[in-house]
């Protein structure tokens, strides 16, 4: 036992006298920070995939809650993302808090901020027993306001092919669909002109400044030296009798095109400019009343069911009064929120071609004079900011709508349907993309 110590005594005497010895402490000297160093970063790695997961816990969080948040109360909003946060986020090492929070200024959002710690296996020795993590994450939607105007054929080959009724339909499911992107009142506004020859302001505007009644006077009443109903002011006088025109009262609501060039503007009407106002007519198939802009979607349903199929094709008309309803009187615009971007749509629908307008045309026939002024007017309309979506439903073998394909604002804008049936699918189509613009962030 004796002679082992005093070897044992001699070694480590040997050792310390050694080169070598030195080199091996001065090593493991050194290799405290190395290992320090792969500690740390083992630990950051750790924390790294936890703030990963917690982001991605958040976003889901942000996005589910985004669906109540406008209708939730503070207290259901938070609870309804706690619950929702705990449920994804799969780490029971690391319990995270999260507190949402709902803003409605200049469109609506959801915030949901989430805060964990990590415990670390090699930094506590330094000072560093766990490492903070916080992150958020936002959804925003509905900062952008929607104005549309639907322009749409009621012409009497609408009666055929089913495609009234196809058409109701179509138009009724937009609706629908922009009530639902709609998250306040105001958020998104819906015009709706029907169109044949003419269009129908209402008969109840019959005493409005606007109304031009030297067409009507001219051909609605009564001559001192005839009976007969279809005579003219222009026969009577030159019968010397004397021409009493009828009560403006029993005017059915019709207007037909503005002087030319104001057919083709969305000039505001006034009385200083004759050829400002809207030359009232006696229209034989004058169509149901124009809705202008508004968020009553019982009422605009209603429009819309109340449409009947008549009279000769003049998408001009309509277009310029879809023009009309969004921006000038004689409506009355919205004021828009400078806290929002607005976004203006025209959707116009016609199943034939132009075969008629105040100055040209026998109501049959194509006629070209027509597409002419139309062409001007889609050109004002696009200029003004104003996106033109056009659909033509051409169920009788017409030639394709060379002017409703220029028209449009762009060649994924334009849709040529062979089918009443495919009207639902492509107001599907435009309903869905305009609810994405109103939604997107």
């Amino acid at each position: 036992m004796r002679a082992n110590i005093s070897r044992l005594r001699g070694l480590f005497r040997a050792f310390g006298c050694a080169d070598e010895g030195s080199i091996a402490i001065i090593f493991a000297l050194a290799s405290l920070p190395i290992i320090g160093l792969i500690g740390a970063s083992i630990d950051y790695s750790r924390a790294s995939s936890v703030r990963v997961s917690l982001q991605s816990a958040l976003d889901s969080t942000a996005l589910m809650a985004s669906k109540t948040a406008a209708t939730d109360s503070k207290t259901e909003l938070q609870a309804d993302a706690a619950a929702y946060f705990t449920a994804v986020f799969n780490r029971p090492e690391t319990p995270a808090t999260i507190v949402a929070a709902y803003a409605a200024d200049g469109g609506s959002s959801v915030t949901v901020t989430g805060a964990t710690s990590v415990p670390t296996l090699f930094m506590g020795v330094v000072g560093f027993p766990k490492l903070d993590i916080t992150a958020s994450s936002t959804v925003k939607w509905g900062n952008t306001r929607l104005r549309v105007a639907l322009v749409l054929d009621v012409t009497g080959s609408m009666a055929s092919a089913n495609k009234m009724a196809a058409l109701k339909t179509a138009a009724k499911n937009l609706l629908t669909q922009l009530k639902n992107a709609a998250t306040t009142n105001g958020d998104v506004y819906v015009s709706i002109v029907p169109f044949a020859k003419d269009v129908n302001v209402d008969p109840s505007n019959y005493n409005q400044s606007w109304i031009s009644w030297t067409l009507w006077d001219a051909a609605n009443g009564t001559c001192s030296r005839r009976s007969d109903r279809n005579d003219t002011k222009e026969k009577c006088l030159a019968d010397n009798g004397k021409w009493t025109p009828d009560n403006h009262n029993t005017w059915k609501g019709c207007v037909t095109d503005r002087d030319q060039n104001y057919d083709t503007t969305n000039t505001a009407p006034s009385a200083d400019v004759a050829g400002t106002l809207f030359p009232a007519e006696e229209y034989s198939y004058c169509p149901v009343p124009l809705m202008a802009l508004s968020y009553n979607w019982a009422a605009l349903n209603s429009k819309i069911d109340s449409m009947q199929p008549n009279g000769g094709t003049n998408q001009a008309i309509g277009l310029q009064w879809g023009f009309q309803s969004l921006t000038s009187a004689p409506f009355t615009i919205p004021t828009n929120d400078p806290k929002y971007t607005y976004k203006q749509v025209i959707i116009l629908l016609s199943d034939g071609l132009n075969t008629q307008d105040r100055w040209y045309g026998n109501g049959t026939s194509p006629e070209p004079k027509v597409d002419a002024r139309q062409q001007i007017l889609c050109n004002n309309v696009k200029a003004a900011g104003i996106t033109i979506y056009t659909v033509q439903v051409n169920t009788d073998n017409d030639p394709t709508s060379t002017l409703l394909k220029q028209c449009a604002s762009g060649t994924d804008k334009f849709f040529l349907l062979t089918s009443a049936t495919q009207m639902v699918a492509t107001f599907n189509q435009i309903g869905t993309a305009l609810s994405n613009l109103r939604v997107a962030q």
